[in-house]
Parts: C-alpha cells; structure tokens; sequence
C-alpha cells in the first residue's frame, strides 16, 4: 500500500510537469499574454524544484518523512488551486513556483520513506512502483492537457489535482506508518545556497536555452553562475563539518555509478519527449494529440515492467540488467527515427517505444534502487537529496542538448525542420545514453544482491 500511495502522488507531480506544454496558447490567450512569455511559468517550476531539493532531506530528517510529505501534498495540491484561478502572467508563474516547491519535498521525500519502510530485499520491488509515474507522467500528460485543453477547459488541468491530492493526503495519514523524526545537525545555510544556487542556475539556464522565453545571455548567465556556484559548493563541502549534501557519499560505489551512469541516461531520456512531439508534427504532420496518442504507448511499456522487474533482478543481478537496459535503451531511442508513423513504418514505431518504455523503465527501478544498496540507513536522506539534486540537473540538460543538436541541423542543413533532420538528434542522444553503462563496468558483480534477491536465491539454490 505505501509504494502504490507514493507513486499515485509522484504520477501526479510528474504529470503535472509536462501537461501544461500542450496547453500554454490557451492559457496565454486567456491571461492576455504571449505562449512564449507564459514559458516562464514552466521555468519557474523547475527553479522551485532545483532550489529546494537540496534541503529535502534535512527537512525530512528534522521534521519527520511523513508529516513533510502530508504537507509537500498539501501545498502542491492548493497551488493547483491557485494556478486554475490566475488571472495575470504574474499571478501564474508565481503559482507555479509553489507547485515547484511542493513539487520538490514529494519525489524525493518519498523515496526516502520506502528505503527506510523496505526492507533491502523488497526495494527492487518497491522501487518500480515510483519509476512507473516518473516515466509515465511525462509521456501522458502532452495527450492528456490537449484533450482537457480541447474538450474542457485549462483550469481543469489543475483542478483535476484536487482530488487525487484529497485522496492521497487521507491514505497517506491511513496508512503510511509514522517515521520518527531524527536530530540533524544546524542546517548548512551556506551549502544550502550554493547547492540551491547551482541547482537552480544550471537548471533555470537551461530552460531558458532551450524554451526561450527570455534573451538567451540570461541563459548562458544563469548556467555560468550556477557551475560558479557549484565549484564553491564543492569547495565548501570538503571544509564543513556538515554540508547540505555531503559529497563523500559519492565514495560509496554504488551510489556513485548510480549518480554517473543515471546522470548520462537521463540526459537521454530528458531530450526524448521533447523530440518526439516534435518529429511528429513538423516533420509528419501529425496534430498534438495524434502525436499524444503515440508516444503514449512508451507508457504502456513502463507499465508492463513493473510486473517482471524484480524478478529479473533476482534473477540477474543489478550489473548486468544494468548494462543490457543500458544499451537496449539506447538502441531503441536511435531507432525511433527509422519509422515513419504510417503504414508499416507505424507498426514498427508503436513495437520501438513499447520495448523502449519496458527497458528504460527497467533501467530506472535497478538504477534508483542501487543508490541505496550500501548507503548507511541515517544518511538515506543526503543520498536522496543529492541523487534528486543530480536527477533534475541531468533532465534540464537533455532538453537543452535537443535542442541544441536541432538548431545545429537547422545551421548546417536546410535551415528546414524535416523528419529526417531527427535521425542525427536522435542517434546522438542515444549515444550520450550509453555513456551511461560505463559506470556499471566498475561496480563489482555482486553489487547489490541483497537489495536484488539474488543472495537469497543463491542460499536457496545452494541450500
């Protein structure tokens, strides 16, 4: 029950993220302003959430997860409310900084509250119930913010929050079992502003690169400050007694291949839904929704893994599923682009993002759960908060890399977007993808076999 709680809650936080790129002409024609100038509101989003994931953790560990988490819902929930009733370019974006913010203690507050509620055998299992919203999310919200958009109207886009976020704040008071809150040291202010600081540039920079609703300088700025910021971090955190987001964690292997190898992947996976859409309508024509409808069938894939992802770890281990995940994903994004959607070509399409969402999904629940295999259990919070930190940066990266590979075509091509000016995106990004195995080839092969079930299986088998 505690797993299938945090995913409903992150599939809404997910969701939520994406559904308002369909629906921004109508939502800027109703404010009175610009689609591009209404981008801000997305770039605010993501700010809120870079800025704040860095304290998560120590906010779960002094306040307790589960009241923090009640209370991320909560503000998630009545900034949905807010956003439904803005009337201003304002009023809108400041709404959907708080969302942000609620945004941001949900993902990685509930992880911690499974890793510290499941045992080490059982997180496989419990992990690939919050990977299914994470890649889900994403791939229906476009559809599903076109068909409110269509046949309702934007404000339910939000509303819709209201009850899911009802709902989980009463299972979660039911049934979420009281975790004790602990008694962290004083927090690092200045890691904490140079953690939110680099986050927050580096993300708010790519953003504004890649969905230009400002100058771009103020991008380029903004990345600048926050890798400047984030030297001075790293700086700081080998002097404090107790930073924000202690680096030394990365010492532990595990943990460290998590970071890295997740980190080139979701660049990856980050650029997918924004090339994807894209593709689709310029270079096939197809309508918004129409090209909804397809790339919801990745979701489908992701879906269909949850049922068979333990049991291939068990039987494999995190290696090796790791590295063949790896390079399947990879191979599965380079080949979107050789089916055109029509015909056979169509068939092909809707058999490419199926195995794509299955294995990426696969990849995700092994590579989320490998950050905690050998984590001591009172620095889970640091783990989350800086995988988190990672996550997000890495995301806001691959919207960027898109984007710059697209208007690389554009200078040295056509100066056209054409269904064919997306082979070169696509197999580049799969290339940066399998960057992401080779921290695997270092972690050892046993890494992680009590988390798997593989221990057991081996005792079971010897015995």
């Amino acid at each position: 029950m505690v797993p299938l709680i945090m995913a409903v809650a992150l599939f809404m936080e997910q969701m939520d993220s994406t559904v308002i790129a369909t629906a921004l002409p109508e939502i800027a024609l109703d404010l009175q302003t610009s689609p591009i100038a209404l981008k801000l509101a997305m770039t605010s989003y993501l700010v809120a959430l870079a800025i704040f994931i860095p304290v998560s953790g120590w906010i779960a560990d002094r306040y307790g997860p589960k009241k923090v988490f009640m209370a991320a819902i909560a503000v998630f929930v009545a900034s949905s409310v807010l956003c439904s009733a803005a009337d201003s370019l304002g009023f809108f974006v400041v709404a959907r900084f708080l969302q942000g913010m609620g945004g941001a203690m949900m993902t990685p507050v509930a992880r911690l509250v499974l890793v510290r509620g499941t045992p080490r055998s059982k997180l496989v299992e419990a992990m690939a119930w919050l990977t299914i919203p994470a890649l889900a999310g994403p791939l229906i919200g476009p559809p599903l913010g076109g068909f409110i958009t269509t046949f309702a109207s934007w404000e339910w886009i939000f509303l819709i929050n209201l009850p899911i976020g009802i709902a989980g704040l009463l299972a979660t008071w039911r049934y979420l079992p009281q975790m004790p809150a602990l008694a962290p040291a004083p927090l690092d202010w200045t890691g904490f502003a140079l953690a939110g600081g680099a986050a927050a540039g580096i993300v708010f920079g790519m953003s504004v690169v890649s969905l230009p609703a400002l100058p771009l300088q103020y991008g380029f700025a903004a990345i600048a400050t926050g890798v400047i910021c984030a030297v001075a971090y790293v700086y700081h955190a080998k002097r404090a007694e107790k930073p924000i987001l202690p680096l030394s964690l990365l010492s532990i292997p595990t943990l460290r291949a998590s970071v890295a190898g997740g980190s080139f992947f979701r660049i990856g996976i980050g650029a997918v839904p924004f090339l994807l859409p894209l593709m689709l309508q310029l270079g096939y024509g197809l309508s918004a929704f129409d090209s909804g409808m397809i790339t919801f069938i990745g979701a489908l894939g992701a879906m269909s893994m949850k049922f068979a992802a333990a049991r291939i770890f068990r039987q494999f281990g995190f290696r090796p599923v790791l590295i063949a995940t790896g390079i399947l994903s990879a191979a599965s994004v380079a080949a979107i682009a050789a089916f055109p959607p029509s015909g056979y070509g169509a068939v092909g399409l809707y058999l490419v993002l199926l195995v794509s969402g299955f294995v990426r999904s696969l990849y995700f629940t092994g590579i989320n759960a490998l950050a905690y295999v050998d984590v001591p259990e009172q620095q889970t919070a640091q783990a989350t908060a800086l995988s988190a930190v990672a996550q997000q940066t890495s995301i806001a990266m691959g919207v960027a890399v898109a984007g710059a590979i697209l208007e690389a075509t554009l200078y040295f091509g056509t100066g056209e977007l054409t269904a064919g000016s997306f082979n070169t995106a696509f197999i580049l990004v799969a290339v940066i993808m399998t960057l992401g195995t080779l921290p695997m080839l270092r972690i050892d092969r046993d890494a992680g076999d009590e988390a798997s079930g593989r221990l057991a299986r081996r005792s079971e088998t010897t015995a």
